[in-house]
């Protein structure tokens, strides 16, 4: 580094804004797939509900984060030219075209991205309640300051990716050190493997490992989240040290947060928190060019390469982001500390985490349905026919995708029901969409037991899973073996309203 220009981070830039704009590309793709099925005009919790709700009073108003769609009605049609606009832009991006520009245009065009996007999150109520969706805005508003290759990247702006890194990072681990024992006891990946809201095609795998390599991985996991993410911060020293010591560890402190990250990514699917996570801690990662240390001032007046006016924006950013800072530096450290939560409306310095506590068993909600107007209500009995998810467990012998960085919303939620969501609004819709055979919702499914037509009832059953061991595997060919607990939800027509 030196002084306002980190003429060693010019790489560092290319991964992050390139990295960036290709997880807004997903995250668009993602929406424009699923949102009009989930929370469209029709959807399982309409969205256009919410924004009337919004403009009810001025009250409601300000408790809705910012939205384009609170002052163009929501349509739709509206939402699908957002979503293409955005993988537009994305894209470019991603190719470096805006990058060829003087800094104002990759600027404006991240920023747009960020603003495009929130509108988008802040009216997706629970299926956009994930701390994933806080990291992707808060990257994208942080990338559109990074410049453009006819200058160096500014070293206030690469700080403050490292300091969400630690905020990203250090928060998980905070919050795993204070929640269950389990995290304490070096026992908690003897069970999350399989718990995970959606396994991977590596989990089984992973889980059957011997629990001395678990206890190593809380270790590990310990050391990447608590200590490694505070290395990335040596490059600092590089500004009175001139020895290439400080840069190699904060790059060993990115390898460290890269490569946990990676072991995730092949154990599960997260959407693209772990990716966001490996692009962010890229940050770090130094190489000398051997390029001049100080560029010539010329018209209009430079600092270290960087032109005055871009010199005051990125200061000013970085200002903006210490007094926005404080009330993550208080979550970090106080006892009752929230997780993936924001302190301000623009969901900028936010608080991160995951996985306080682990779950000990895996509970399936299944839904069934059945062509019989009076079918048995015993699980076991009568022509009931499951639906199969693209994501969640289902059929035992079928062996987990992989999504990430991709989200499939509806089945991440599904995780959820059984611990304590069961009767949520939007559970109670999808099944009058599957009464319906609505073929919107439908779409959102790996299989149809009906092929489109309507079933008579539906139900949802509650099943315990658990991987197969390697005998049993060897045995049957199944990766899952599960045992029925009750129903949950009872037989259901569309003549019961």
């Amino acid at each position: 580094m030196d002084g306002f220009a980190a003429v060693d981070f010019g790489f560092a830039r290319e991964v992050l804004q390139r990295g960036i704009a290709a997880l807004y590309l997903i995250a668009f793709v993602s929406t424009l797939n699923q949102f009009r099925a989930l929370l469209g005009e029709h959807g399982l919790l309409p969205a256009p509900e919410l924004l009337a709700w919004a403009g009810s009073s001025p009250r409601a108003r300000r408790l809705l984060r910012p939205t384009l769609f609170l002052r163009v009605r929501y349509t739709d049609r509206r939402l699908v030219a957002l979503c293409v606009a955005g993988i537009v832009l994305s894209a470019a991006l991603v190719a470096g075209l805006p990058q060829l520009a003087p800094p104002w245009v990759p600027m404006s065009c991240f920023l747009l991205l960020w603003l495009g996007y929130m509108s988008i999150s802040s009216i997706g109520q629970t299926f956009y309640g994930f701390g994933w969706e806080m990291l992707l805005l808060e990257a994208g508003f942080l990338a559109a300051f990074l410049g453009s290759a006819s200058q160096p990247p500014p070293t206030l702006v690469i700080v403050l990716f490292w300091w969400l890194v630690i905020r990203l990072e250090f928060g998980a681990g905070m919050i795993k050190i204070r929640g269950g024992r389990e995290w304490r006891d070096l026992t908690a990946l003897m069970y999350h493997h399989e718990t995970q809201p959606m396994p991977g095609p590596l989990s089984r795998q992973a889980h059957l490992l011997p629990p001395w390599f678990h206890r190593l991985e809380v270790i590990g996991n310990h050391v990447a989240q608590l200590g490694a993410p505070w290395l990335l911060l040596a490059p600092i020293l590089g500004l009175w040290i001139p020895a290439p010591l400080p840069a190699i560890v904060g790059a060993a402190g990115a390898g460290v947060v890269i490569a946990t990250q990676l072991w995730l990514v092949l154990t599960g699917n997260f959407a693209w928190l772990n990716w966001a996570t490996i692009v962010i801690a890229f940050s770090a990662v130094g190489i000398p060019t051997g390029a001049p240390r100080h560029a010539p001032t010329v018209p209009p007046w430079s600092i270290d390469g960087l032109s005055l006016p871009w010199c005051a924006v990125t200061s000013a950013v970085a200002v903006l982001y210490v007094w926005l800072s404080v009330p993550a530096v208080r979550n970090l450290f106080s006892r009752s500390q929230a997780m993936n939560a924001s302190f301000n409306r623009w969901q900028l310095a936010n608080a991160y985490g995951a996985f306080g506590t682990v779950t000990k068993e895996r509970i399936e909600i299944v839904v069934e349905g059945t062509m019989q107007q009076d079918a048995d209500p015993d699980p076991v009995a009568g022509e009931w026919r499951e639906y199969g998810f693209r994501g969640k467990p289902g059929e035992l012998h079928r062996i987990p995708g992989l999504f990430a960085p991709y989200h499939l919303r509806l089945d991440w939620l599904m995780w959820f029901l059984p611990l304590g969501r069961m009767y949520e609004d939007w559970f109670a819709m999808l099944l009058v969409r599957l009464l319906e055979a609505d073929a919107p919702t439908l779409r959102l499914l790996r299989h149809d037991p009906f092929a489109g037509e309507r079933p008579r009832q539906v139900r949802a059953v509650a099943y315990r899973y658990r991987f197969t061991t390697r005998a049993q595997h060897r045995e049957s060919g199944r990766v899952w073996i599960r045992d029925r607990r009750r129903v949950v939800v009872r037989p259901l027509s569309l003549g019961d309203g």
